[in-house]
């Protein structure tokens, strides 16, 4: 009995072991990143010519639209069926304000989609407000 039980506490002891481990290499990821990061912020030289992409995403109907739109509302007409985002002419507003500053595209006539290359950013971006 005493060499099960010396057993169990030698393999509890282990898997604590492998959790700390893992939980020190995260943090240790985490911060290697955030050093990395900085240090690239620190060579941007340039930081206003990013103001209009971002001001287009201060807009609570917008950031609704670029919601819908991910979740499949890409038309017009779709979109209008949301409350709240006002009329079809309010609408193109918006979606034209977020088409020049490169939040959303027109794979076709009438549709509108987030460009492959703005999902990460868009999802960082939004991720990094909630935090």
């Amino acid at each position: 009995m005493d060499n099960r039980l010396a057993g169990l506490e030698r393999r509890i002891s282990a898997l604590e072991s492998t959790a700390a481990n893992r939980r020190r290499q995260r943090t240790e990821r985490g911060q290697a990143e955030a050093a990395r990061a900085l240090r690239e912020l620190r060579a941007r030289h340039e930081w206003s010519d990013v103001a209009p992409a971002l001001a287009a995403l201060g807009s609570p109907i917008r950031l609704t639209l670029l919601r819908e739109i991910v979740h499949g509302r890409t038309t017009v007409n779709a979109l209008s069926q949301v409350d709240g985002l006002g009329t079809s002419g309010q609408i193109y507003h918006h979606l034209r304000h977020l088409t020049a500053e490169g939040w959303l595209h027109n794979p076709s006539r009438g549709v509108f989609a987030i460009p492959p290359s703005r999902i990460a950013a868009l999802h960082a971006i939004l991720n990094a407000l909630t935090d």
